[in-house]
């Protein structure tokens, strides 16, 4: 049994809408299918306005745009997450101002946010780990009390929510000012590559669709709003082709199956493992009570780097891949002399303890099993 960390799952219609997409001739962006894929996400999740991208990294580089980061403006977000998160912001001439995880879940800690603003933050960029809320009642608050934006990166949280006080839920995407997610392969539904801005704040609504559309007003053009387009402000090209959108159709029509079936998956792993992840003072995920659980990934926190290098090692051996995820930017080769100098042992506990289990769509019930198997067998000094 050979169990990869990842396996793109396909419904079986992406073809199907791929050879439409072809057929109609209109392979560019913008057609049928990205428009079929923007206005059911804005009606299932409550999006004001979505605009599909090739990637979430470019839809956090028209963030940045949007929110006009320039040089010397500092912008705070979690030291534990992907380069892009970071990047998208250092290209505009930001200073990051990493912020530390929770003790309980890799997310950012909401506590330490309020201290870390000082006169020149413009805006706070909290990632949803694995999925999971952060607390958007608590940084709203803050970020409204600052008068600071809130780029949410929601790479990883399709179809999760935030639940308030009350009860009531939003998806997540669809509280700060512009958001962000991946389709790339390895999220849960997926387009090889592929991404989305969200915008919120309706005063972003219009430029980003020009930002959006290479700095022109083609789109307006388009839908006969003026009577011809031009070169009116800078941007890029980043909406991606009928190709992308057509296939990202075909996951999107399947979410809830698709969510399901990881919810099951995810769900016995907690239930096989929680007794043993105890007994070998192994931390299994958290879900604070403000959030819902969206499957994306099964990660256990090792008590130190040597008992999750034995858990890849033996997994490994047994042909399971398992991986570890992100490593600290603030300690990073490009940014580390850049950082401030502050502690963050959270982001570092997390950089060396933390490793995820295979989690796919066609995962059965059996290779769950035998990974767990695998796992209650590993053999730890001490």
């Amino acid at each position: 049994m050979n169990i990869p960390f990842n396996k793109p799952y396909l419904t079986g219609k992406e073809s199907h809408y791929l050879y439409d997409a072809v057929s109609t001739g209109k392979l560019s962006g913008n057609g049928k299918y990205t428009q079929l894929c923007q206005s059911h996400l804005e009606n299932t999740y409550g999006f004001e306005k979505c605009l599909l991208t090739t990637s979430c990294t470019d839809a956090l580089e028209m963030a940045a745009i949007l929110i006009n980061i320039e040089p010397g403006d500092e912008v705070i977000m979690p030291s534990y997450t992907f380069v892009s998160t970071a990047n998208a912001f250092v290209l505009r001439g930001a200073k990051i101002v990493f912020a530390d995880s929770r003790s309980d879940h890799p997310g950012f800690d909401e506590a330490t946010l309020e201290n870390l603003i000082t006169d020149k933050t413009k805006a706070i960029v909290p990632v949803h780990y694995a999925g999971v809320a952060c607390d958007m009642d608590c940084i709203m608050k803050i970020a409204d009390k600052h008068n600071l934006f809130v780029i949410e990166d929601a790479a990883q949280a399709i179809d999760s929510y935030y639940v308030f006080k009350d009860g009531s839920k939003k998806a997540l995407g669809s509280i700060g000012h512009l958001a962000a997610f991946s389709f790339h392969e390895t999220k849960n539904i997926i387009a090889g590559e592929g991404g989305m801005l969200v915008v919120n704040d309706n005063q972003f609504a219009k430029r980003a669709e020009i930002i959006w559309e290479k700095g022109t007003n083609r789109s307006a053009f388009f839908r006969g709003e003026v009577d011809k387009y031009g070169w009116v402000d800078v941007g890029s090209s980043f909406l991606p082709s009928e190709l992308i959108s057509s296939f990202l159709w075909a996951q999107i029509e399947n979410i809830q199956s698709i969510q399901n079936k990881r919810k099951v998956l995810w769900d016995l792993y907690y239930k096989l493992l929680q007794v043993w992840a105890n007994d070998n003072e192994i931390k299994m995920p958290f879900v604070p009570n403000f959030a819902t659980n969206n499957a994306h990934m099964f990660y256990l926190i090792c008590k130190n780097v040597k008992q999750r290098t034995v858990i890849i090692d033996t997994l490994r051996s047994a042909n399971v891949h398992a991986v570890f995820h992100y490593l600290s930017l603030h300690k990073s080769p490009f940014y580390s002399d850049k950082h401030d100098g502050r502690d963050l042992p959270y982001t570092d506990n997390y950089s060396e303890c933390l490793v995820r289990l295979p989690l796919f769509y066609e995962l059965s019930t059996e290779e769950i099993y035998h990974i767990v198997k695998v796992l209650l067998n590993c053999k730890f000094d001490g």
